[in-house]
């Protein structure tokens, strides 16, 4: 009698082979797909079941355990105090209620091949998206998910991976809820080239929502706000950021995590850090310990630390690290290590002095004052300053050569709304050199933080900002980031001042592009029909001549010089602009939610959020009371970031 076989797979020796007949259950399940399955009758059989799991082993093999939700082994059914569990396989499946919805914990596949055009599953419990789930992830990117029905039948569904074919994955079963349906049910893992039960959409749509930013960062859901924990290790930048992973507004506040090769095309990862018994983790910053100094490293990798609030009944500073490129975060086990000072004390930025060889932190101490700190191993902090404020929050702090001279650098202290001082720091005291400058003249530019441990062989100083108050809806995540820039100082007869562009990994996206030179633009105007798409790099210099207003409409929105008044206006917001012998050079990046304009070479931003109509992509020049001549001019159209 020919019987029916299905290969188990298990990723620390080659496939092999086992009898399914232990589950008489599935088996009638799959025949009974076949007979419906029209498109198997037309083709004939289709090829056997990869059975991924079926956890009915005394322990769970080559998947690795953390937490507590697990045990060392697959439930046998129903676990004390649980209503009872139905709808599962056999004798053994993954009950996370050990010990009731208190616990939490992951469970982790081997890597294994897609071969199949479906991944099917039973689940139940918890319906917490994020913190009750199964991911399935491909390079480090959750490219499917699935949550509990809120009840404890487990139920068929299925994922549609044919667009994975041949592609290494893993699964990882998530329990982060304590509370009320804090637990996850999951057996019968199989791939199979018939779905069975539902199949379950959403994340392989992602990204591309109609207001969803094509080339700023996005959390895939919920909200976010300040980017935190920005720092640079092995080829990747890491961009961490405030993230209710439960909600679309503000609260609940975690680190969402993101890397990037550079700094456009982003991969969202795991949740960094998560409240504990010191409280929330609000914003801070992350650094590279080269030497050890905290003595947390553990294995070959240099570990990183994040430096953050503990946003508990007194608010703390408390230290993270991780030992594996930022996958994994742990809080150091005696945290605070800088104690209540005053009030809502937050946001430690920490960056390397090496002259004294010490960590300088930088600190919001929720009054009058900002604070600076130094430390030999980032656990022992001794008070150096304090200093009047010129803004609340989110300080930022770091050195920036003048002139694009190394022996002429300058010290920068930045305020949670941009604003910023120029000085000298030796160490001890910062010294202001410059009264209290604007940043930004937009609507939208928050919490500005720059990158740390840069390679010296790059150089550049890189920021990015919270656009604060972005309006997306209709959307399942809620505000974004600015395009990342690069900060240079430079000198002007009012002092120094920092000029902002977007950094060159922009042309990562461009597509086509269009060019003009010595072009006139009367108030006739030129709509530039031959240029589509609605996302755009548009970089110009024009002779301003005797117009009294010129500019260039990006999607229904106007960007305008006005001469006369020596201003720069865009979505009801101005600027001082000074032409420079009649000229001003503009720079724009139109994304689907947001204008940038850098004006004169990066010395006046306007960072602005936006809901142009969807249909409307268009661009047009004018100019008013005269002509003005567009000198050169070139629109690059760019693509989408995100993955198709």
């Amino acid at each position: 009698m020919n019987e029916k076989r299905t290969r188990h797979l298990d990723a620390a020796g080659p496939d092999t082979i086992e009898n399914p007949m232990k589950k008489t259950t599935l088996l009638m399940t799959f025949l009974s797909l076949a007979l419906f399955t029209s498109a198997a009758a037309s083709v004939g059989f289709a090829a056997e079941d990869i059975l991924l799991n079926d956890f009915e082993g005394a322990g769970y093999g080559t998947w690795k355990v953390e937490g507590t939700a697990f045990g060392t082994a697959p439930a046998k059914g129903t676990l004390p105090g649980q209503r009872e569990v139905a709808g599962f396989e056999g004798k053994g499946l993954v009950n996370t209620y050990l010990n009731g919805d208190g616990t939490t914990g992951a469970l982790t596949s081997p890597p294994f091949t897609i071969q199949r055009g479906f991944i099917n599953f039973k689940i139940g419990g918890g319906g917490h998206e994020t913190d009750t789930c199964m991911n399935l992830t491909i390079d480090e990117q959750i490219v499917r998910t699935a949550t509990g029905p809120n009840d404890e039948r487990l139920e068929w569904v299925n994922w549609d991976v044919k667009e994975y074919a041949g592609r290494k994955a893993t699964l990882q079963i998530v329990d982060r809820a304590t509370g009320g349906w804090g637990h996850l049910c999951v057996d019968q893992i199989v791939q199979s080239d018939v779905g069975a039960g539902r199949t379950l959409t959403g994340i392989q749509n992602s990204y591309h929502e109609a207001c969803r930013p094509q080339f700023h960062f996005t959390a895939r859901k919920n909200w976010l706000n300040d980017p935190n924990g920005l720092v640079f290790y092995e080829g990747e930048y890491h961009l961490c950021y405030q993230h209710n992973p439960t909600g679309l507004e503000g609260g609940n506040q975690h680190w969402g995590h993101a890397v990037s090769p550079d700094l456009v095309h982003w991969k969202e990862l795991p949740i960094a850090l998560r409240p504990d018994v010191n409280g929330a983790p609000w914003s801070g910053s992350a650094v590279v310990d080269w030497n050890n100094t905290a003595g947390l490293q553990q294995g070959r990798e240099k570990p990183l630390v994040a430096i953050y609030t503990g946003a508990g009944p007194r608010f703390t500073q408390c230290l993270a690290v991780s030992n594996d490129r930022g996958r994994t975060w742990q809080a150091y086990e005696h945290n605070p290590v800088l104690g209540h000072i005053n009030g809502g004390n937050r946001d430690p930025k920490v960056i390397w002095h090496a002259p004294t060889k010490r960590w300088i932190m930088a600190l919001d101490l929720d009054n009058a004052f900002y604070a600076l700190f130094a430390s030999p191993d980032l656990k022992k902090w001794e008070h150096l300053q304090d200093m009047q404020k010129m803004a609340q929050e989110c300080p930022d702090f770091y050195p920036l050569p003048l002139d694009g001279g190394s022996n002429k650098a300058k010290w920068v202290f930045v305020g949670g709304n941009g604003s910023y001082r120029i000085g000298s720091f030796d160490g001890r005291v910062f010294t202001p050199e410059t009264p209290a400058r604007a940043a930004d003249y937009g609507n939208h530019y928050y919490a500005p933080q720059t990158f740390s441990d840069i390679p010296a062989e790059d150089g550049r100083r890189i920021q990015i900002a919270w656009m604060k108050g972005g309006r997306y809806p209709g959307m399942p995540f809620n505000q974004q980031m600015n395009f990342p820039t690069e900060l240079t100082l430079r000198s002007f007869p009012e002092g120094p001042v920092i000029c902002r562009l977007p950094t060159r990994e922009i042309s990562n996206l461009y597509g086509k592009t269009h060019k003009w030179k010595n072009q006139d633009v009367t108030p006739d105007g030129i709509l530039l029909r031959e240029v589509a798409g609605g996302l755009y790099d548009i970089e110009l210099e024009a002779d301003l001549g005797d117009s009294e207003e010129f500019g260039i409409k990006c999607r229904g929105e106007a960007v305008t010089c006005l001469p006369k008044r020596n201003e720069l206006t865009c979505l009801g917001r101005g600027a001082p602009l000074q032409a420079v012998n009649q000229r001003i050079k503009l720079r724009i990046l139109v994304d689907r939610t947001s204008l940038e304009v850098y004006a004169n070479d990066g010395r006046v931003v306007m960072t602005s959020c936006f809901l142009p109509a969807p249909e409307d992509t268009g661009l047009e020049m004018f100019s008013k009371g005269g002509a003005a001549r567009i000198l050169a001019m070139e629109i690059h159209e760019l693509k989408s970031a995100w993955p198709e």
